[in-house]
């Protein structure tokens, strides 16, 4: 059977969505048995959707924020200890897929790792020019780079009109986390 050329997805905005849109393709792929792997960038691998959807035989998730925080609350130790994790996690998501024939690999918020530099963008560009050629990949994250939209295929945008957080609403469970 000849191999399908494996596309490269970016949702990205400031709308809630992103995340939520790639564990749905997650979805549809394992229930077509498609190894996926999905690897977390500043989350820590807790939320809801994470926890429903590693109970898969298919599926690797791995996470890579050891302290729980948004960057701007981090101290400089912990930033530095997140960024080694982050690129940790990188080389390990992406060589995993390579040794193991995944069909789909999700990088949630790849985006937020690379505005933040905590993972470089060439490291990112040069996987994705030279990734297994029946690989799917979703990116996630605000503000992709114009280098990362014009190698994408696909290209979602995701745009809040109203958000509670904007009134003091805090991300609530089985919602937003």
């Amino acid at each position: 059977m000849q191999k399908t050329k494996g596309l490269i997805h970016i949702y990205h905005g400031d709308g809630k969505g992103k995340t939520t849109s790639a564990m749905g393709l997650a979805l549809r792929s394992l229930g077509h048995n498609h190894k996926v792997v999905i690897a977390q960038f500043l989350k820590d691998g807790t939320s809801g959707e994470c926890r429903m959807i590693a109970k898969y035989p298919n599926l690797t998730l791995l996470a890579a924020n050891p302290y729980s925080k948004f960057t701007f609350q981090m101290t400089d130790e912990e930033k530095e200890q997140t960024k080694q994790s982050i690129n940790r996690m990188f080389t390990a998501a992406t060589k995993f897929c390579e040794k193991n024939s995944a069909n789909l690999l999700i990088l949630d918020e790849i985006c937020a790792a690379i505005t933040t530099h905590m993972l470089d963008e060439e490291l990112v560009i040069n996987f994705l020019e030279n990734k297994p050629y029946d690989l799917e990949v979703v990116m996630t994250g605000r503000n992709p780079s114009e280098r990362l939209i014009s190698l994408a295929d696909y290209v979602t945008e995701m745009k809040k009109q109203k958000h509670p957080f904007d009134n003091g609403i805090a991300a609530r469970e089985g919602i937003e986390q």
